[in-house]
């Protein structure tokens, strides 16, 4: 039977009890920002400076980067890629809220969305897993952990399992509990047998599971513990709606709290390496799954490192050996360098992995193994210098001539300098300003710099995007309408890309439908009284209008629903994403001072609307006779009073406007 419409009721209701900081907060580190505002990286692009922001009591977001901006369901929706019944479903299973549908019968959530059906058959198998570690069968895979000095506390804490013999023991398991083949096949628990029967994925192996940010499990890592399995040494669930290997990371859903606190992340490689890491107390350790740490990877964690500018995280690599080290730490010149200055490599000695370092000497080397990092620029010179004897004038000579063209592809001006200089000593040149010079010269020849010399510095905390746009939107809207609705989701950041200053009429008309969306109560009457030919521009024009559909600021409602309310009355695309620009935006003042504000404000809107008014009726009165029309003295005791009135208003606007 259908399951029927979720009711308006319903939506709401959920809408108001998820709190929205706790949902994002599962992507992005935030931090306080202000009066009900808290910022972060944002999740939809890769940025140095936060422009995602978020008004926890409004349950509202913005990202200024990608003008994307919502609720705590269109959030969801971006980021996992989930229809909206799915978004509400998920949210209403997380807070145990019951869906009262509307027509097709009563529902379980055991007949919801595809996605979380994925994730509950994840999460039984993971309880099936946990519960066949504790069985004699499995003793060779306790024994491996406890080998590895791994207590019981860290082997739950990480919900190792294990995958028992028999071709489908968890299969027929997870069938009895309902879950069909097709669903255990789409989270990668299962698969067909060559006989054309339903078989396990994981046989005899100790399994970890692999969580989303949020902690749910998305799929498992296995590893090998017989001689006779002949198939590789490790395993991983394939590729499903839930797990892509590209964008997951091995314990960041434990770590994700530690990075953000310390602004730093470790890299290891392997599953046993984020534990012993944790276990040294170095609890900001991740591990990618099935892959190389790739790019994806370093965007999911600089959301988390929470950088305020290009310099402050750190992304510490751990390399099993020299060859290895070697290979990885030449990426940050052959690659992308946009993060190159954040991250930081160490190898324990004799090429041993975090683990085995843990087991040969304790937790403090572990410990200290961090502690002592090198910047990844310096590791992979000193690298590429072993390559030469540095005791004799001609290996001098041959390492310059190979490092040289190294350095100069820093982008970093000022790094490069550095580094050049360090060169000199590090090969043992007599002049560090000769060495510096030929770097130079080695860059301007590559292009990274001018011919006239070093640019100095790079803009270290700006984006390398290209500007957001070259015209308001007010501008283009004032002569031939708003934009269509198409192009604001295909180019939303080259539609409305300025915010006017706070002083021009332009900034004080976008001021007001601020306050109102944001503190409509104080807003209040003031802002109600002040009609629609008072906003000039047409954008906030059409945000006013729509403010005054929903019932005004007198009557506001302030609760989860009251950005979407408006924005239900708007059929603008583009306006809708300025709405929720503006939801977001900072204040200029704080509470204490909000009423003084408001109607300083509102009294320089009104007033600018009265002066409007005053050059219309001389302009009306020029064109009459005293004498012969009748209705001049009327026209001429209006245009006294509102001379008086407009007085009144620039006084109200003094000290603030």
């Amino acid at each position: 039977m259908a399951k029927g419409r979720i009711p308006e009721s319903d939506i709401e209701a959920i809408r108001n009890l998820v709190r929205i900081e706790d949902v994002v907060g599962e992507y992005v580190s935030l931090k306080p920002a202000g009066v009900d505002s808290l910022k972060g990286l944002s999740p939809f692009t890769d940025e140095k400076t936060p422009s995602f922001h978020v008004r926890p009591n409004h349950g509202y977001y913005h990202c200024f980067s990608t003008g994307e901006g919502g609720d705590v369901f269109s959030f969801l929706m971006k980021m996992e890629h989930v229809t909206f019944v799915e978004a509400v479903e998920q949210l209403a299973d997380r807070i145990g809220y019951r869906i009262h549908y509307q027509g097709g019968g009563a529902t379980t959530p055991q007949q919801r969305g595809t996605r979380r059906r994925l994730l509950q058959a994840n999460a039984a198998a993971h309880e099936f897993y946990q519960q066949q570690l504790e069985t004699p069968e499995a003793q060779p895979a306790r024994d491996m952990l406890l080998e590895r000095g791994f207590d019981v506390d860290t082997i739950k804490e990480f919900g190792c399992g294990y995958a028992p013999a028999g071709w489908d023991t968890v299969t027929r398991h997870l069938q009895k509990q309902g879950f069909t083949f097709d669903e255990l096949e789409a989270a990668g628990i299962s698969k067909m047998g060559s006989r054309g029967t339903p078989i396990d994925r994981f046989h005899r192996r100790l399994l970890w599971p692999i969580c989303a940010p949020s902690g749910e499990v998305i799929g498992f890592g296995a590893r090998k513990l017989f001689d006779d399995d002949t198939l590789g040494k490790y395993m991983n669930t394939p590729e499903t709606m839930l797990y892509k290997k590209s964008k997951v990371l091995f314990g960041l859903d434990k770590a994700k709290k530690y990075i953000a606190e310390s602004h730093q992340c470790v890299v290891v490689e392997g599953y046993t390496d984020v534990m012993a890491m944790w276990a040294a107390g170095v609890k900001t350790a991740v591990a990618a799954c099935g892959t190389a740490f790739g790019d994806d990877h370093l965007a999911i964690l600089r959301r988390f490192l929470m950088d305020d500018n290009y310099y402050r995280g750190e992304i510490i690599y751990t390399f099993d050996g020299d060859e290895a080290g070697q290979k990885a730490a030449m990426k940050a010149f052959t690659g992308d360098q946009q993060f190159a200055g954040q991250k930081f490599v160490c190898i324990a000695p004799g090429g041993m992995d975090p683990c085995e370092l843990r087991q040969a000497e304790g937790d403090a080397a572990v410990r200290d193994l961090i502690a002592r990092r090198i910047p990844m620029f310096e590791f992979a010179l000193r690298s590429l210098l072993r390559d030469f004897n540095l005791s004799i004038p001609e290996g001098r000579v041959a390492a310059l001539e190979r490092l040289v063209p190294v350095v100069a592809a820093i982008h970093d001006a000022a790094l490069r300098d550095e580094y050049a200089r360090q060169l000199s000593g590090w090969v043992g040149w007599h002049d560090p300003t000769e060495i510096v010079n030929r770097v130079r010269q080695a860059a301007r020849t590559a292009g990274r710099m001018p011919a006239g010399g070093p640019s100095g510095r790079t803009q270290r905390g700006r984006s390398q995007r290209s500007p957001r746009g070259a015209s308001s939107f007010s501008t283009r809207t004032g002569t031939g309408g708003a934009s269509g609705g198409l192009a604001s989701q295909s180019q939303p950041r080259m539609l409305h890309p300025r915010k006017p200053s706070e002083g021009s009429e332009e900034g004080r008309q976008r001021a007001a439908v601020r306050l109102a969306i944001q503190y409509p109560h104080t807003a209040g009457a003031g802002f109600d009284a002040l009609g629609s030919d008072a906003f000039t521009y047409p954008l906030y024009r059409t945000i006013r209008d729509a403010i005054e559909a929903v019932g005004g600021c007198t009557n506001a409602v302030v609760d989860h629903n009251w950005v979407p309310s408006i924005q239900e009355h708007i059929d603008d695309l583009v306006v809708q994403g300025v709405v929720s620009e503006i939801a977001v935006e900072d204040m200029p003042v704080d509470q204490e001072h909000m009423v003084s504000y408001a109607e300083g404000l509102f009294a320089r809107l009104e007033e600018a609307w009265v002066g409007q008014q005053v050059a219309e009726l001389k302009a009306a009165l020029q064109r009459k006779n005293p004498s012969t029309d009748s209705d001049y003295h009327d026209m001429f005791k209006d245009l006294v009073a509102l001379e008086e009135y407009r007085a009144t208003l620039k006084q109200l606007a003094i000290g603030t406007f």
